[in-house]
């Protein structure tokens, strides 16, 4: 396995690393989010979940909220995701304004990663990976399904797909019908880890039934978990403070 660095952290060595999301409608609303996640010792990168700002489809005034979201977060780590309606987020977008707002987003250099979703297809995701790359930008493939859990090959076959696609960072979030899905995304998570990635994934199995999946990931092998520090952006994220707590008395006891 081999870590991926992004300003000062290390992700996929240690301690699972800490990521919180900002989800804010307004500018306003989105930058004191941020002065909150700034606050927070516990916080190691924060994700923009750029869907639910209100004019993210101007890629200027996003560009402008990225510019902002650096001044205030200083040296935290920046992920920009745009999360499509069908993978859980809050619009929807076509293919080529998708594919250009992330490349302006690494473009621009106020984003440390971009994440690109797997199932964008094959020629979208190189073209993302690519360009990200080109600006010094680190890219997060991933997949979202929020009705089920797919079988262990399944997420594996996804896993590694990203893998062959060049991003640096692998990602799968599920909904468990059940106890035993959650042990399915964990067998994943362990054979994936084990048997095929060179570079971090994160994986996790979202609602109350798999929050168990976001403070074991240090067992398994995922290298980054999402905790909330005021509104959540997916079912069972727990509160940051508390998260880090867990995570590191699970870490003093391997």
């Amino acid at each position: 396995m081999n870590p991926v660095t992004v300003r000062n952290i290390k992700i996929g060595e240690g301690i699972p690393k800490i990521c919180v999301p900002v989800t804010g409608v307004t500018k306003e609303e989105i930058i004191n989010e941020a002065e909150t996640v700034r606050s927070l010792a516990q916080a190691d990168l924060v994700e923009w979940r750029a869907d639910w700002y209100e004019h993210v489809t101007d890629t200027g005034k996003a560009v402008g909220v990225l510019k902002d979201l650096r001044a205030v977060l200083k040296d935290l780590p920046v992920l920009f995701t745009f999360r499509t309606a069908k993978e859980g987020g809050e619009k929807e977008i076509d293919l080529q304004a998708y594919a250009d707002l992330n490349k302006e987003a690494a473009r621009c250099r106020y984003a440390d990663l971009v994440d690109v979703e797997l199932f964008t297809g094959d020629d979208a995701v190189k073209e993302i990976v690519q360009a990200a790359h080109a600006c010094g930008v680190k890219a997060v493939a991933s997949n979202h399904d929020f009705n089920k859990t797919p079988d262990k090959d399944e997420m594996i076959k996804r896993l590694c797909k990203m893998q062959e696609l060049g991003a640096d960072i692998l990602k799968i979030a599920v909904m468990p019908q059940s106890r035993k899905d959650v042990l399915t995304l964990l067998a994943a998570t362990e054979e994936m880890y084990r048997k095929h990635a060179d570079r971090p994934l994160i994986t996790m199995s979202m609602g109350g039934t798999g929050v168990i999946s976001r403070v074991c990931g240090e067992v398994f092998g995922s290298a980054v978990t999402f905790g909330a520090a005021k509104k959540t952006s997916a079912p069972g994220q727990i509160n940051v403070e508390d998260l880090a707590q867990v995570l590191l008395q699970l870490h003093k006891n391997l």
